[in-house]
């Protein structure tokens, strides 16, 4: 059947593009910071502490959004969710700049950027859900999720090319354009039948709700990796261009740079970890466990390793087998509980656990790379893969096979 002729292949796509243009800007915007601070600590303005806090109200921000707005995505249209989301996100950005000079407005400005983004993706990721077919939603999961990494070397090239003011207005024009965007888009998709809000409804309905179902699809295991995964695939990227700088002996605008490749790399993990998944025959278990282990590998790869050009690499190795991980809780994970009637609802509770380690990760982090110093930090990274790798275990597997045994 040709692709044209396969009515859901194509729905499915028409909401993949959507959403992916939409990640990008937010991802855009969101890892705009990271990739400026070498540029905005050299003007004077702004100094590593003002920097961590800024970044921290934003996590905390965006992290609380996403467990508030995770909730209202289940009961309000996406499109009005996004729309309003990107808009407000465009305005914050615009402020911030302009508020720069006072770091009390330009903190709140840029904690409410936060907020403002974190009503887009668990809305999305139901919308997804609810209207494609479940080799469609893992499809288009997977492209966001691409997005999403993408969005690190875009704002890597925008804070080459431009002032970092610069790179704040260009990402305030992208989000409200992308605002307008999805409200015409959706409006026409609504209309065509390809978004369609009942689906959702009848399955609540044939199945009933509640959290006790989320407790036997690891709901607990799947929060603790959440945590893990959001301080490396967050905490650590934001840090990345000071790193390269500060540890590595980079100048600003090759750390910038350097930052971009190393997040072109890192874009890849998406494709990498389906690929993965599947040549282990679709085991999410054992994709998982592979990633944790190649990214604690790398990790100490790193620490033992002092060449800049091979650190970076494995650095983008370490954070590309992470986020692999992600890929995994957001692509396979989240949309598989659509007979919950709870996708929006768990992606956002994930999400603002991802999010409130990572808020608290990038203040210590901020702290103890002048404290302790960056080596023992990689060393700490390397452990919290460990750790997510024990975490991930298939432990009622293990218990079953010693009791099989001692019968």
């Amino acid at each position: 059947m040709k692709l044209r002729e396969n009515k859901s292949a194509m729905n499915a796509i028409y909401l993949g593009a959507l959403s992916c243009l939409s990640y990008l800007a937010v991802y855009f915007a969101r890892n705009i910071l990271g990739a400026v601070t070498p540029g905005m600590i050299e003007g004077g303005l702004f100094d590593e502490a003002l920097i961590g806090k800024l970044s921290s109200l934003y996590f905390i921000m965006y992290a609380v959004g996403q467990l508030i707005n995770g909730i209202i995505g289940d009961r309000v249209k996406a499109k009005y969710m996004m729309t309003l989301g990107l808009l407000f996100a465009g305005v914050s950005n615009f402020i911030f700049v302009n508020v720069s000079a006072t770091p009390t407005l330009a903190t709140l400005a840029y904690g409410f950027t936060g907020f403002s983004l974190s009503m887009i993706y668990a809305p999305m990721t139901r919308m997804i859900a609810e209207n494609t077919e479940t080799v469609y939603t893992t499809r288009c999961s997977v492209a966001y999720t691409f997005s999403s990494f993408f969005g690190s070397p875009v704002a890597g090239i925008a804070a080459a090319l431009l002032s970092w003011q610069g790179v704040f207005y260009s990402s305030s024009a992208a989000l409200v354009a992308m605002a307008i965007a999805v409200f015409l888009f959706a409006t026409i998709f609504e209309r065509r039948g390809i978004i369609r809000y009942d689906q959702q409804k009848k399955q609540e309905k044939q199945k009933g709700v509640g959290i006790k179902p989320l407790f036997k699809r690891q709901i607990v295991k799947f929060t603790l990796i959440a945590m893990i995964t959001g301080v490396i695939r967050t905490s650590v990227v934001f840090w990345m261009p000071t790193y390269f700088n500060q540890y590595l002996g980079f100048d600003p605008d090759q750390s910038a740079l350097l930052f971009t490749i190393a997040t072109l790399l890192i874009s890849a993990a998406a494709f990498v970890a389906v690929f993965v998944y599947e040549r282990l025959g679709s085991n999410m278990e054992k994709t998982i466990l592979l990633m944790f282990a190649v990214a604690a590998v790398s990790f100490l790869l790193i620490f033992l390793i002092k060449q800049p050009i091979v650190n970076v690499f494995f650095m983008a190795l370490a954070i590309m087998a992470a986020n692999g991980v992600s890929t995994m809780m957001w692509s396979r994970y989240c949309p598989s509980l659509l007979d919950t009637g709870m996708v929006s609802s768990v992606t956002g509770f994930l999400d603002f656990v991802s999010y409130m380690a990572a808020s608290f990760a990038t203040n210590v982090f901020a702290d103890a790379a002048t404290t302790i110093g960056w080596g023992w930090l990689i060393l700490i990274w390397a452990a919290l893969m460990v750790a997510g790798l024990f975490v991930s275990l298939p432990y009622d597997a293990i218990i079953k096979r010693i009791k099989q045994k001692k019968n």
